[in-house]
């Protein structure tokens, strides 16, 4: 015997709906992104350098990236070590030299924004409050040619370093003054010089052609890995820098050539005007 159907409908299964915008799962900027202005660190280089702070300490450092020009200067210059780091990759020496009569500090900075960001706070430690640098750099525009001398005012900031010191942004501006001190050495040695951004970036093997593009219509003559740290550590810490490149291998081609740029005899040069640079400062 058949039984008649229900005429009540059968209940649906109930799903439970997502509430509303509260309960998504709230997304977290980059670490990079989380800018910490506290102006003290866990390891702060003015507490751990102060043991070794000179009792009079010297303001003015030129901060040279040229292996062979440094030991050339160790062989023509009277040098003392103020302060020998250790690490990993060797002994790194900060020195003081004389130099016309004034006495200025002396180092290499080491390669990468990190190593140089360390190194120039070391120097900030040990004392000195005005800076120049004189290093090489890729370059964006092939008619920039090899020894030419480029000042950079800015950096577009590709690179980590910068963004623990400064919030975010594209950009970091160089020191107005060291600029201006560098330019007034330069026309005074009848030295001709381009002035622009360069670009930072930790990279140097993630450099593309669309990267490229982009950076040379933002401005940037250059391209290397130091001065957006260099420039950021200066504005955080109130000192003074300034930095004078070359133009060294070329990366605006089909492509890359090294143009063998790290042998240019313009490196002894740039050492002597970032010297008497740093000094007008």
């Amino acid at each position: 015997m058949l039984k008649p159907m229900s005429t009540h409908p059968r209940p649906r299964s109930v799903r439970a709906r997502p509430r509303a915008q509260s309960a998504r799962r709230r997304v977290e900027p980059a670490p990079i992104l989380e800018h910490d202005p506290a102006p003290e660190a866990i390891i702060e280089p003015a507490k751990i350098y102060a043991r070794v702070r000179p009792a009079e300490p010297i303001e003015h450092c030129v901060l040279c990236f040229f292996h062979d020009v440094n030991e050339d200067v160790a062989r023509h210059y009277r040098l003392r070590t103020i302060h020998l780091g250790q690490s990993e990759m060797g002994n790194h020496p900060v020195h003081e030299l004389e130099y016309n009569a004034r006495r200025l500090v002396f180092a290499h900075p080491r390669i990468g924004a990190p190593m140089s960001a360390a190194t120039l706070e070391l120097c900030i430690a040990l004392g000195c409050t005005k800076f120049v640098a004189c290093g090489g750099a890729g370059v964006l525009d092939g008619s920039i040619a090899v020894g030419r001398v480029v000042v950079p005012t800015a950096a577009i900031r590709d690179e980590g370093t910068s963004y623990h010191y400064l919030p975010a942004g594209r950009e970091v501006a160089a020191g107005a003054r060291a600029v201006a001190a560098i330019e007034r050495v330069l026309k005074r040695n009848r030295i001709s010089y381009l002035k622009g951004k360069t670009w930072t970036t930790d990279a140097l093997f993630r450099e593309t052609r669309a990267r490229l593009r982009r950076r040379r219509a933002e401005g940037c003559l250059t391209v290397e890995m130091e001065a957006a740290a260099f420039f950021a550590v200066a504005q955080f810490r109130g000192v003074e820098f300034g930095q004078i490149l070359y133009g060294g291998d070329d990366l605006s081609g089909d492509v890359w050539e090294h143009r063998n740029w790290n042998k240019h005899r313009i490196r002894q040069r740039l050492f002597t005007l970032a010297v008497e640079a740093c000094l007008l400062l």
